[in-house]
Order: structure tokens, then sequence, then C-alpha cells
């Protein structure tokens, strides 16, 4: 993953030339001495002690890389140091953890926000803004499936609720962003399938009660081989007056009643608007700019962690509906 942030801060043309990466921490020195030499860092200081290299150094931003585990000594040392902080998902390892973040991040005066970047995918935000134009109609429904033969390796096979903790967070939180409400309540069947790579949880099923009556599926495996679905799953949303398809990708059909009579009413197609800013919509990137915009602007941004533990939430209620077999109201 950090191969990929800094690929994104020295690189990505919404970023470029903003960001002067000063120090890399990590367990194994060689490990970041060797990313320092990727990526020509020659001046960056190497160290493995987070909290002597931030008083060294004394950066202005943190990027939190680090397993789900070390999140919140990680991110709590820099926010301590005064550094804003963008970490990646998810934001911490229980609620508790999570609003002492937020509580600590108030404190400082400074921003941390998470990695959401599926937030800035096109397909997300011109389907956010479909269902906002009321094209169709008064949203209902929202249902997705992911399902991909994901062979990672390493940590995640040995995690409890993998698919729910470490991937579904996106999933969750593009259905927050994209209907636009606020979730409520979540009953979820998690098992490991036979056949399973993973040690726990590749697999879920949830049924998720959102504000207005709006009922969100999710239908999810990290160990289904055969017919991958994009990693952004393929979606149905369902309105009053008609329904779009996403698979995820490239392909939208959308159709609304054109008729009011017959069994089955007539449908015509409508489209699904280009964005006049997809300048923005660049993944971890966009995330990035809008993280540097925020703290420029002294506002929060999109993915401020305040905002991101409702997501959060939607997570952890899931894994205790799967573990309870009950259904679990969900309150942030």
């Amino acid at each position: 993953m950090s191969k990929g942030w800094l690929k994104a801060i020295l690189e990505a043309p919404e970023v470029a030339g903003r960001v002067e990466v000063v120090g890399l921490v990590d367990l194994d020195p060689a490990v970041a001495q060797a990313r320092a030499d990727e990526f020509g860092l020659g001046g960056a200081v190497i160290g493995t002690d987070l909290d002597a290299m931030l008083a060294k150094v004394k950066p202005d931003l943190l990027f939190d890389v680090v397993v789900p585990v070390a999140r919140h000594d990680v991110v709590a040392t820099g926010l301590k140091h005064g550094c804003h902080v963008l970490s990646e998902k998810p934001m911490a390892t229980s609620l508790a953890a999570g609003q002492d973040l937020i509580e600590k991040a108030k404190t400082a005066g400074r921003v941390h926000a998470v990695v959401q970047n599926r937030r800035f995918i096109a397909g997300v935000r011109r389907i956010r803004r479909l269902i906002e134009s009321g094209a169709l109609g008064e949203l209902t429904a929202l249902h997705c499936d992911f399902f991909i033969g994901a062979h990672f390796g390493g940590f995640r096979e040995q995690m409890d609720n993998v698919l729910l903790l470490d991937m579904a967070i996106h999933t969750l939180d593009a259905a927050r962003f994209m209907a636009g409400k606020v979730p409520l309540a979540v009953y979820c069947l998690e098992n490991n399938p036979r056949g399973s790579w993973y040690s726990h949880g590749a697999a879920a099923n949830a049924i998720f009660e959102f504000s207005d009556d709006v009922v969100f599926t999710y239908r999810g495996s990290w160990a289904a081989e055969g017919a991958n679905t994009s990693w952004e799953s393929a979606w149905r949303f369902v309105g009053t007056k008609g329904t779009l398809l996403w698979d995820g990708e490239d392909s939208f059909e959308a159709k609304v009643v054109a008729g009011d009579s017959g069994f089955l009413r007539d449908l015509k197609s409508i489209d699904v608007p280009e964005l006049a800013d997809a300048a923005q919509t660049h993944g971890h990137a966009s995330v990035l700019a809008e993280f540097l915009a925020a703290i420029d602007e002294n506002r929060q941004p999109e993915t401020a962690g305040n905002d991101n533990i409702k997501s959060l939430a939607m997570v952890f209620a899931a894994i205790e509906s799967a573990k309870t077999k009950q259904r679990v109201t969900i309150a942030v």
C-alpha cells in the first residue's frame, strides 16, 4: 500500500509537488530503505520508531499505512505531534477506538481522514447525482453482489471477519454515500465456505435497514472462483419510477416507466450523466487531493473520521449480528 500512496503523492497531477516526503518508518528499516530507493527519496530519514521520527523531522502530515491492529497507536502518535493524519481503512478495530481518535483529532485541532478511495470513483459519484436528481423517483432499495477469488497471502488470510472488516467497508461506505441515507440496523449471516483459503469469514450476506424505509442488501465472498465481479461490486438501484443497473465498471443501464397500462409497464431508457468534474475521480489521488484541500481551507474532508465511523459502525454491527444471529441496531 505504501507503494500506491507514494506513487499518488509524487506523480498524480492533483498532488505532485505539494508534498515532500521527509521520512519513512517501518519495523524493518531495510523495507523502508528499499521503498525510499525505489522512489528516489534520498533525502528521507529512515527509522523504526515513529515517535522519535516525528520528534526529529516535525512533519505537517502523517500517512498511516499500517495493519489495522497498529492503527490507533500510530494515529494517536501523529496527532500528539501536531500532524494531520490520513489513514488506510478501517479507521479502527472497534467503535470505541474510532471514537477516541475522533476526540483526539478534535482536541489536537487536526484533520484525521480515512482512505475511502471508492468514494471518488466516477461511477459512484454519477449514481449519487442520478439518485439526487429524482430521475428514478424515490429510492426504495439497493442491492450489490461482490464475488472475487482473491489470493492475497499475508495477514488477510489469518484475519477474523476478513471480508467484512477488510473489504466490505468500501462497499458499505459506497452504499451509504450513493443512497444518501442513514444506516439504522442490520441482520448478517457470515461464513467461511468450503475450499476457502482464509481462516475466517471469507463470505457474508447482510440486510441493512436505511432511513426512509430503504433496504440495502449485500452478498459477498472473497473465496468465490469462476465469475469475478468488479472490485466495486455489481449493483441494482430500485426507485419508485425505475431501476438502474451498474456493473461496477463502465456499464450502466437505467430504465423508467413510460406508460400507465399493461401487466408490465412500458419502459424507456435514461442516461446516467457524465461528470463535469471527472478530474476529481482518480481514487487514491482524489482522496489525497481532498485531504490537502481540506487542510488548506480549514474544513473537514469528505472522508473525515467523524463521517467514516458511520460506515465502520455498519461493519461492526454486521459482525455482531453474525456472531449473535440477531438483528443489530446501528447508532453512532
